[in-house]
């Protein structure tokens, strides 16, 4: 639609789309396939001996891949680390971003127990995410007040790829998204998709609308049930098929062609559920060995490497010093059984220091480094925006 300044925008229509989605052999059996999938996952949950311990690790990730989207360098090693020590100076600054990402899903998770998505909760979910980072000058928790753009670098809008609506159409498409966030008449999986399609198109902050939407993926998920834990990282497809993800959305805005947008994006949810189960039942697996590994070897001190092991799951880099802490034991019965399940291979000494030592869970973290992709970002989050009137 043609604006003031002589350059179009895109006024997105309500959801649900109007002539509905048509529901072809091919996505019928895309939406069968993607229910079993995420279906098995949330189930190995129920096998899973603690699965709190695992969830932690799974949002790590998730956070991780959700931030690289948007450009930071930072990778899950170095977000243990900054766990570990929280001044964290010789770190890339940017791992404070998927710590804000972390913090976020969790906080985000707790509310919508009590009450319902809403734009309030995204605009409190946004403020999380950007606060003290990259993009913290650019109203964190408030929707946009002037018109943004997304293209290349140095692009205007004039020639961009993409110009989401203005604010007056913003706030329209927003009261519409709300209520749609809270339809039932959908199935769960054409309402995600749907939602995130529609979220990243009015794109109404200036910056942090990828991560916002990633994220609505999965709280819309644990909302209805279909997931009662967040072990779904989908930021792990939509990073390898960047081009695709884009480009289908692409097709949505000037095409309307929502069923294409949707095969795409149940079959990153098949896909991704079928991984994070594999990942799973690795742990489980991983777990059983080590700790018959622990029983047969360690005699006397059993118990507490049994325990120890548990908080490797949850924090798989540590010091001496956290064992200590964790444990309620004596440094010297924690310096112990540290280099006990170092002997055992179990844990792996990464500084080479004689004081303040690591030590790294190489084969729990090995189950997650092996699906880290490669290669690029998909366009993300950020996107450009007039300068603000004087």
């Amino acid at each position: 639609m043609k604006q003031v300044g002589g350059y179009n925008a895109f006024i997105p229509a309500p959801l649900p789309p109007d002539p509905p989605v048509t529901m072809d052999p091919e996505l019928a059996r895309l939406l069968s396939d993607a229910d079993r999938a995420l279906g098995r996952l949330d189930g190995v949950a129920t096998v899973l001996p603690n699965p709190d311990l695992f969830v932690a690790m799974y949002v790590r990730h998730e956070a991780v891949l959700s931030s690289q989207i948007e450009g930071t360098q930072s990778s899950l090693d170095d977000v243990l680390q900054f766990e570990i020590n929280s001044a964290g100076k010789e770190l890339p600054k940017d791992v404070g971003e998927v710590v804000n990402y972390v913090n976020a899903m969790n906080d985000g998770l707790e509310r919508i127990s009590q009450l319902p998505l809403s734009l309030r909760l995204i605009r409190e979910i946004h403020r999380r995410l950007l606060t003290d980072v990259r993009g913290g000058e650019r109203t964190p928790g408030e929707f946009r007040r002037s018109q943004n753009w997304i293209g290349p670098q140095g692009s205007t809008l004039a020639n961009a790829t993409f110009v989401p609506p203005p604010v007056h159409g913003m706030q329209t498409a927003l009261d519409n998204f709300e209520k749609f966030l809270h339809d039932t008449t959908l199935p769960v999986l054409i309402h995600c998709g749907l939602a995130h399609a529609q979220f990243e198109t009015i794109h109404p902050f200036l910056d942090g609308n990828g991560r916002v939407g990633r994220l609505l993926i999965t709280f819309l998920l644990c909302e209805r049930k279909v997931l009662h834990r967040p072990l779904l990282y989908l930021s792990l497809f939509l990073k390898v098929h960047r081009s695709e993800y884009y480009d289908r959305l692409m097709a949505v805005r000037r095409d309307g062609n929502w069923e294409g947008w949707l095969k795409f994006f149940l079959r990153g949810i098949a896909e991704v559920s079928h991984s994070a189960t594999e990942t799973a039942r690795a742990i489980v697996n991983l777990r059983e060995t080590h700790r018959q590994l622990i029983g047969d070897k360690l005699a006397g001190r059993a118990a507490q490497g049994l325990r120890l092991l548990d908080y490797l799951f949850e924090q798989p880099v540590v010091s001496v010093p956290l064992v200590e802490k964790r444990l309620e034991c004596s440094f010297v019965t924690a310096n112990k059984l540290v280099e006990q399940l170092e002997e055992l291979t179990m844990v792996r000494e990464t500084t080479g220091w004689q004081r303040n030592r690591r030590y790294r869970f190489d084969s729990y973290l090995a189950l997650f480094d092996a699906l880290a992709p490669t290669g690029g970002a998909p366009p993300g989050d950020s996107s450009a925006t007039n300068p603000p009137a004087s």
